[in-house]
């Protein structure tokens, strides 16, 4: 069994209103290349006539985010022209590239109505090759998702990647594999990852016995390079981030919204955004 470096608890790191967790970055975990940030927002219930997400127009460059809703909705936007609201067990894929500007908040519906909202971005690194492609967004709504049930009582959604010959909802840059895994209690499976690539594991919500470590919610599991086979077992009804990458292994530097491998890079980031180089937001 691949063995278990470190098991890393989400931090506290609530934004106004908004309950949010992070384990990465972290105090004892910087990446696990080349996932490079995850925030986890909610559980909670927002009352009628609330205030929604607070995620308004910001920009990024230099890395792909990926926004998992498990609960709520999410309205994109950006200044390639993209613009959607996907709704519970849907993805958004955005590829920054070389820049653009986004708002990520609540549907008008939601704004109104409330509800419940459990919704995470993860945030991974692209190449050097790749740091100033063309920007690209899709948003895929649950029912487009493509699904698999690689054993009983277990159901992958095939986010980026491939799967017993099956393509991802995502065609990607890299050969990043990215799916959540949900578990009925009890069930079992058995996976395999190359010892050349980094497993991201990540348990959003119950209990899972994974090579015989128990791991709860909230809860991130780094892995040593030293085994194929990956034991998963359910103790209570789950969900679970599970992806895996070849890692980059180049310069990394990250500043607020832009990440990219040198200090004059960043600097560049924030003189194009300034020039209106990623776009204006009207």
């Amino acid at each position: 069994m691949r063995s278990i470096k470190k098991i890393h608890n989400a931090e506290s790191r609530p934004i106004g209103d908004l309950k949010t967790h992070s384990p990465l970055p972290s105090r004892t975990l910087q990446q696990i290349d080349p996932f490079i940030f995850l925030n986890h927002h909610g559980p909670q219930i927002y009352p009628p006539n609330n205030n929604g997400l607070p995620f308004g127009p910001h920009p990024h460059r230099g890395i792909e985010t990926v926004t998992f809703i498990i609960s709520g909705d999410i309205a994109h936007r950006d200044t390639s022209g993209a613009e959607s609201v996907i709704d519970a067990g849907g993805i958004q894929w955005m590829t920054a590239g070389s820049g653009l500007i986004h708002a990520e908040l609540s549907s008008d519906g939601f704004l109104q109505e409330g509800g419940e909202l459990e919704i995470l971005q993860l945030w991974i690194n692209l190449p050097a090759k790749h740091k100033m492609t063309q920007p690209f967004y899709k948003g895929v709504p649950a029912r487009e998702m493509v699904k698999s049930r690689p054993a009983d009582g277990i159901e992958m959604d095939l986010i980026a990647g491939q799967w017993n010959g099956e393509e991802g909802s995502v065609s990607t840059l890299t050969d990043v594999f990215l799916s959540t895994m949900t578990f009925d209690k009890g069930t079992t499976i058995m996976l395999d990852v190359s010892t050349d690539r980094n497993i991201f594991f990540y348990v959003i919500k119950g209990k899972l016995e994974v090579n015989g470590h128990k791991i709860s919610e909230f809860h991130l599991v780094e892995f040593n390079n030293d085994d194929e086979k990956i034991s998963i077992k359910a103790l209570k009804e789950s969900i679970l981030i599970f992806g895996h990458a070849q890692p980059l292994n180049e310069p990394m530097v990250a500043h607020g919204p832009f990440v990219m491998n040198t200090e004059e890079e960043i600097a560049q980031a924030y003189q194009d955004f300034r020039e209106g180089k990623m776009g204006r937001w009207g």
